[in-house]
């Protein structure tokens, strides 16, 4: 018995990665998309400047490294960028209260908004955590708050960035939790 014709091997079309799109992009459109996720003109450049990245690790690399670079300045700047992840809607108002009155204490400490990744923390344990959080970081010096701060903007970026480029939706949206409404 004879077989007939084999058919040729199925091919998926190609689909352009965000990375690829993010690596191929003009410098002006790069740079803007960087700086909703960064808050920072000079770490976004930085970064828009140094493109192709290889992966996302590449990326994500670049990101800490440049942040490590930040002036004092740049980093007050982008601190300034953000604010606390909204609570969700059926929050009873002592809650709102209470993370009102800590943020309020910790603004008047440090002299910038308080700065925290929940992006691992279940929606549920948020408000305890950023309260729990602000508390804690009330005690620490000037100093050792500034480098809190930093790491938590650096974890910030990792989270916005890695969602950004596995998806095709824009940094815009987010101020702590990667891509969640501001």
């Amino acid at each position: 018995m004879t077989r007939g014709p084999t058919l040729p091997a199925h091919r998926l079309p190609y689909l352009p990665r965000p990375l690829d799109a993010f690596n191929t992009a003009a410098a002006d459109e790069a740079h803007a998309l960087l700086l909703r996720c960064l808050r920072s003109p000079r770490w976004s450049r930085r970064l828009a400047d140094h493109r192709p990245y290889p992966d996302l690790d590449a990326l994500l690399a670049a990101a800490d490294e440049a942040a490590y670079d930040l002036s004092p300045g740049d980093l007050a700047e982008a601190l300034a960028g953000e604010s606390l992840p909204e609570l969700p809607e059926d929050t009873y108002s002592a809650a709102h209260m209470a993370l009102s009155a800590a943020q309020a204490a910790y603004e008047a400490r440090f002299g910038h908004g308080f700065v925290i990744y929940l992006g691992d923390v279940p929606p549920d344990e948020a408000l305890d955590r950023i309260l729990e959080a602000i508390r804690s970081r009330l005690t620490n010096d000037p100093e050792e708050e500034r480098v809190t701060a930093a790491e938590e903007l650096r974890r910030l970026a990792r989270g916005r960035l890695g969602q950004f480029l596995g998806t095709v939706a824009s940094c815009a949206t987010s101020a702590n939790a990667p891509l969640s409404g501001k």
